[in-house]
C-alpha cells in the first residue's frame, strides 16, 4: 500500500486553501493601512448629524476660540461691504431692515451632511436677493458621515448652485470644530485635505465656481497641518471675534471675508467684505 507522505499531492490542496486565505487576509491588512482607507471607512460610520439647526457658520468658533463676540472692529479703513450669514436659528430675517443699515450680501445655510435642508432657506436666500443683496449658500461640513463628492452634490441639489445673474455668489464650504465629536473628524490633516479637495472639484464640475472656504485659523492649523492646498483658488472666509482679522489659515495672503461678531444687530453673525462693491459684484459674476 503507498505511504502517503507530507507534500504528496493529497496534500496540495489543503496548502492551497490556506495560502489563498493567507493571501486575502494580508490584502485586507493592506488595504486597511492604506492612507485615506481607514478615514474614508471611519467617515461612513459616524452617525448623521442629530442637531443641524443648531449648526451654523461660527457657532463652535466662540466656543473653542472665545473672543470678544460683543465687541464691533473700528469703521474699515479701506473699501469694504457689509454683510451678514444666517441659518435655521435665525428663523424669518428682517431682510429690509438689515438693508436699511447698509447690509448689501448674505449668506445663508443651506444643507448639513446629506441628510438636512435648512426650513428657512426660501424665506432667508429669496428674500435677501429680493431686498436688493448678493447673496450665496453654504454647506456646513461633516466629513465624518459621507464623502466630500457626496455633500458636494447634495448642497447644489439642494439650493448651493449657482448662476451668472450678478446676484449670485459661488458656494461656500464651512468646516470648523465638531459639534458631535472629535475636533477634526476622525480624519488625520491628509484625510480632511483629500475631504475637501473632493468637495471642492465635485463644486466646481456642477457649477464652473471654485467655492468660497470658511474656516479659521486656529482650527485648520490644528486640523490641516495649515495646509496651502486651497489659498490660490478658492476665496477665504475667516472668522474672528476681535478688532482685526488677524493672523491668516496658510496659503492665503488676504482675506475676501471677514465675519468679525456673532452678536451684531438684527441677525447675529455679521461681516466684511473686502474690497469695493464692484468687487463684490465680480466675486458674484466669477
Amino acid at each position: 500500500m503507498p505511504v502517503l507522505r507530507s507534500g504528496s499531492p493529497t496534500h496540495r490542496p489543503a496548502r492551497s486553501r490556506a495560502a489563498v486565505a493567507g493571501i486575502l487576509l494580508t490584502t485586507v491588512s493592506l488595504l486597511v493601512g492604506l492612507p485615506g482607507t481607514a478615514g474614508a471607512t471611519a467617515a461612513r460610520r459616524a452617525p448623521e448629524p442629530t442637531h443641524p439647526g443648531q449648526d451654523w457658520a461660527g457657532s463652535q468658533i466662540a466656543k473653542h476660540e472665545g473672543g470678544t463676540a460683543g465687541v464691533l472692529p473700528p469703521p474699515s479703513l479701506t473699501a469694504s461691504v457689509e454683510g451678514v450669514d444666517v441659518s435655521s436659528h435665525n428663523g424669518n430675517v428682517a431682510w429690509s431692515t438689515l438693508w436699511t443699515a447698509g447690509v448689501k450680501f448674505a449668506y445663508v445655510k443651506a444643507t448639513e451632511s446629506t441628510s438636512y435642508t435648512n426650513p428657512s432657506f426660501a424665506q432667508q436666500y429669496n428674500g435677501s436677493y429680493n431686498s436688493g443683496m448678493i447673496r450665496g449658500a453654504y454647506h456646513f461640513a461633516t466629513p465624518d458621515t459621507s464623502s466630500g463628492a457626496a455633500q458636494a452634490n447634495y448642497f447644489v441639489a439642494h439650493g448651493g448652485g449657482w448662476s451668472k445673474d450678478g446676484k449670485t455668489l459661488p458656494g461656500a464650504l464651512d468646516m470648523e470644530y465638531n459639534p458631535y465629536g472629535a475636533t477634526c473628524y476622525g480624519l488625520s490633516a491628509a484625510g480632511l485635505v483629500n475631504w475637501m479637495k473632493d468637495w471642492f472639484a465635485t463644486y466646481k464640475a456642477r457649477t464652473g465656481r471654485d467655492a468660497v472656504l470658511y474656516t479659521s485659523t486656529n482650527w485648520w492649523k490644528q486640523c490641516t497641518g495649515n495646509s496651502a492646498a486651497f489659498g490660490g483658488t478658492n476665496p477665504l472666509w475667516v472668522p474672528r471675534y476681535g478688532s482685526s482679522v488677524g493672523e491668516l489659515p496658510g496659503g492665503w495672503g488676504f482675506h475676501t471675508i471677514w465675519q468679525y461678531t456673532s452678536t451684531g444687530p438684527t441677525v447675529g453673525d455679521h461681516n466684511r467684505f473686502n474690497g469695493a462693491y464692484d468687487r463684490l459684484q465680480a466675486l458674484a459674476n466669477g
